[in-house]
């Protein structure tokens, strides 16, 4: 799963309408772009981004959604053979096909594979399969992907978010359990990244994909507000823990870091459900006027704590 895009104008009634590229301005154009064909501007942007693997793998995911995306991968293929930027676009594009039942797995998997041999460095191929193997693979492919990304960029941002939700929708039981594995992997995987990395809020990400299913399930209402957990004190703690952890605020203009915005708008949700609009403001104007939405609420308990005490009195009763 990606972070939460920007709350945008409301197509329908159904619920809000979603700008994949969130902030960045650059690769909505590029975007765009591409739409009427102009592949040469993608190049550039690829180009551009370089190894920062985070960022160019949103951006790749992002390009490749376009119903046209895959037609112009193709040509720009045609008069780039040896791009692996052309290759990894082109797999992206066919691996968003597949998931929508427009193209065969096999074949998204197979462009995939070959664009992973042009850029043995890139992690961005194996993201696709990742993402093709939440849909219509196994739970070991989905490891065995994972595990790919992540020996070629250890705190890959997107692809943790995909692991937590395949995890999350691993449907024990009736209730929240404490013990889910999504709780471990959420918590080891924060525990691993560095000081500074968004992964730190992971626990609070798992919490969210696990009321997702939970709601999905009619296990819990589909309007967190009723279920009660914004209001507790432990919903609270569990997102100023995560918070302390992880923020800081640039020194350079006072303004988030880019890659901050997303995570930031967490904790500007939860004010506003605490009540507190005039935090919740400021921190929304820090953010920019590309603020997203919450969509999920949180369950009423510190993941690793409550992981830990649970263990805990497992092995006493033991």
């Amino acid at each position: 799963m990606t972070p939460p895009p920007p709350l945008g104008r409301s197509r329908n009634k159904e619920g809000p309408a979603f700008e994949a590229a969130l902030d960045d301005h650059e690769l909505a154009t590029v975007r765009d772009a591409l739409a009427r064909g102009r592949w040469a501007d993608a190049r550039q942007l690829l180009a551009r981004t370089g190894d920062d693997w985070d960022r160019r793998g949103h951006r790749l995911v992002v390009l490749a959604e376009g119903p046209t995306s895959v037609a112009w991968a193709r040509e720009w293929q045609l008069a780039e053979p040896d791009s692996p930027d052309a290759a990894a676009l082109l797999a992206c594009a066919t691996v968003a096909r597949a998931v929508h039942g427009k193209d065969t797995p096999d074949a998204a998997r197979a462009l995939c594979l070959a664009a992973a041999a042009m850029a043995p460095r890139d992690p961005t191929p194996w993201l696709g399969i990742l993402i093709l193997a939440r849909r219509t693979g196994t739970d070991g492919e989905r490891v065995r992907a994972f595990d790919q990304v992540r020996a070629r960029h250890r705190d890959h941002h997107h692809a943790h978010h995909l692991m937590a939700a395949c995890l999350a929708e691993h449907q024990d039981g009736d209730r929240d359990d404490p013990l889910h594995e999504v709780y471990d992997f959420a918590s080891w995987a924060a525990e691993q990244a560095p000081a500074d990395s968004p992964l730190a809020v992971l626990p609070v990400v798992a919490h969210a994909e696990r009321y997702r299913v939970l709601a999905r399930a009619g296990l819990e209402p589909a309007d967190p507000a009723r279920s009660g957990h914004w209001g507790t004190r432990r919903a609270r703690q569990v997102m100023k823990a995560a918070f302390d952890w992880w923020l800081e605020w640039d020194v350079d203009d006072g303004t988030a870091h880019p890659r901050r915005k997303v995570d930031l708008n967490f904790l500007a949700h939860a004010k506003l459900h605490e009540g507190r609009p005039a935090e919740a403001a400021a921190l929304l104007t820090r953010i920019g006027p590309h603020a997203t939405h919450a969509p999920w609420s949180y369950p009423d308990r510190d993941p690793r704590k409550a992981f830990r005490a649970a263990r805990r009195a497992a092995l006493g009763a033991a």
